[in-house]
């Protein structure tokens, strides 16, 4: 009896990269409705993912800014917007 691995989990960035191919792929809507529930449902599990990775690191970085006596993090402020 063979044992089947587990797909490992994709990095952030591929995770990302694939979310847009899905993204776009359903945009064009040329997608039979089954194909695009299985693109939908893999989307869902990438994004869900890649927020599972953003939250971790922000964990790592508030705990590094803690260790090192720094301010908490705050939300990003774009000084850029509006040139």
């Amino acid at each position: 009896m063979s044992k089947e691995k587990a797909p490992a989990t994709p990095s952030f960035e591929d995770a990302l990269a694939e979310l847009e191919t899905i993204v776009s792929e359903m945009e064009s809507g040329d997608l039979p409705l089954n194909v695009a529930l299985e693109k939908f449902e893999k989307g869902i599990t990438l994004s869900r993912l890649s927020q599972q990775a953003l939250a971790q690191a922000e964990q790592k970085v508030s705990i590094l800014l803690n260790e090192q006596g720094e301010a908490s993090l705050a939300d990003f402020q774009d000084n850029t917007a509006g040139d």
